[in-house]
């Protein structure tokens, strides 16, 4: 009873503390899109700005200055200037796709260049992701020179498609975590119940402490593993008779989620070096079949 109560505790800890690690991952991949967000729109704000300086020297002129990009609703910006410009439809077009292709916020979105004076719109046109679905109008014709502002209004979706995209690419990276604090925080397989209820088990001149995990020889104590101790106690239980290979790697190594065969012949190999102090105690390879813990009387 004692055992299934601390079993039982040793999976509510397990639990919470996958709950923990869990709320934990996600905090932190909130405060990652936050901050990646953040520095989105300030990239996006330079290549605003950088679109108007483009449409200055395209206008042959080199001196004036674009004024500082505003923020005009949630996801619409104003590009301004400091001087009258003209501007070529197509080039505007063209250098607006070029440069906003650099955002990764920038899905579709519409441009509409303003009269300064009475804003009223010159010219427009809406760019999408899908090239099929764009609008372009009145392409070749140049405008006259003026006072403009150019405002670009984004689509909301765009921001909340990148936000969903960090969180699923984060996703692997969360169950590769959970599975790692899963295969260590796994309980152990526990010793077979006949091995506690026996207690110590003795094999020729060598007691076995099953429970608390010791050999005693002579007077002398030898530590083991939990690996070897589950190992030598199926022994223990059958002496003299053969235990298959397929079993002990079932018992010994199910739980682990991967049977490495190499694995078994290594303990075998170190529980032999323990036992060698007792010359009539050892574990014989049966080809074919598996082993046996030979105890000569």
């Amino acid at each position: 009873m004692l055992d299934s109560q601390n079993l039982l505790s040793g999976k509510g800890k397990y639990l919470f503390g996958l709950m923990l690690l869990l709320c934990a991952s996600v905090i932190c991949a909130a405060f990652g899109m936050t901050g990646s967000g953040d520095f989105d729109i300030a990239r996006r704000e330079v290549l605003l700005r950088r679109i108007g300086h483009e449409l200055l020297l395209q206008s042959g002129d080199g001196k004036s200055r674009v004024l500082p990009v505003k923020k005009i609703a949630e996801n619409e910006y104003q590009i301004r200037f400091e001087n009258e410009l003209t501007f070529q439809p197509d080039s505007l077009v063209n250098t607006t796709r070029r440069l906003l292709a650099k955002d990764p916020l920038a899905g579709d979105y519409v441009v509409n260049v303003l009269n300064s004076g009475n804003s009223s719109v010159a010219f427009g046109y809406a760019i999408s992701k899908n090239k099929k679905d764009d609008i372009v109008a009145c392409i070749g014709r140049q405008q006259p020179k003026a006072s403009y502002m150019i405002n670009i209004k984004f689509k909301p979706a765009g921001i909340n498609t990148v936000k969903n995209e960090y969180l699923l690419g984060s996703l692997p990276f969360l169950a590769f975590v959970g599975f790692l604090f899963f295969r260590s925080g796994k309980p152990r397989r526990a010793l077979p119940e006949d091995g506690q209820d026996t207690g110590m088990i003795t094999l020729g001149s060598v007691l076995f402490d099953a429970k608390n995990r010791k050999l005693i020889i002579n007077g002398t104590t030898i530590d083991l593993t939990g690996t070897e101790t589950r190992l030598l106690l199926i022994f223990a239980l059958s002496p003299n008779q053969i235990i298959e290979r397929s079993r002990l790697q079932k018992e010994i190594w199910e739980d682990e989620g991967v049977i490495v065969g190499r694995s078994l012949d290594m303990f075998i190999s170190k529980l032999r070096k323990k036992l060698e102090f007792d010359p009539k105690i050892n574990i014989v390879v049966i080809r074919g079949k598996g082993y046996k813990l030979e105890i000569n009387p």
